[in-house]
């Protein structure tokens, strides 16, 4: 089943400030809804396990996140692949960061992936809302990741 997502999300923080977040797996393990661990294994290279529930399905997932074509501070190509008892899934995306004040940064992001397994037999339309959620969480952990910092700054 093919996915596809995008959007723009405005961020309390400079665009180097982002950048290096979302370049970092600490940040990332923290924000990204359902993620336990997030490994190094080479130059913008993890090894990622999840947790998630889609629908009335839960299950683990083991996959794989690169980075590359950086354009620091700002744009970004990722892809992700993997699977688990949820089933299967590979994608990817682009994010570009546009600073839009002096602590403020616009993030745009588009992706497409395509889910195979178990997890896609709950259909396109509960897919597609259980990924615009997931998004919301990922962001909302994100801005406040910001605030912390911002608020020891």
């Amino acid at each position: 089943m093919k996915m596809d997502l995008s959007g723009s999300e405005e961020i309390a923080a400079s665009r180097l400030q982002l950048w290096e977040g979302l370049q970092d797996p600490d940040v990332l393990t923290k924000c990204i809804p359902g993620c336990k661990e997030m490994t190094e294994i080479g130059p913008d290279a993890y090894d990622v396990k999840m947790q998630l529930k889609v629908a009335a399905v839960g299950g683990t997932f083991d996959g794989k996140v690169k980075l590359f074509d950086k354009d620091a501070p700002t744009t970004c190509h990722i892809t992700v692949s993997g699977g688990g008892s949820l089933g299967t899934g590979e994608g990817r995306a682009k994010f570009t960061l546009t600073e839009t004040g002096p602590e403020t940064t616009q993030l745009d992001y588009e992706g497409s992936g395509e889910i195979g397994g178990l997890v896609a037999g709950v259909g396109q339309r509960v897919l597609g809302s259980v990924a615009k959620h997931l998004t919301k969480q990922f962001f909302k952990a994100l801005r406040k990741h910001y605030e912390d910092v911002n608020a020891t700054a």
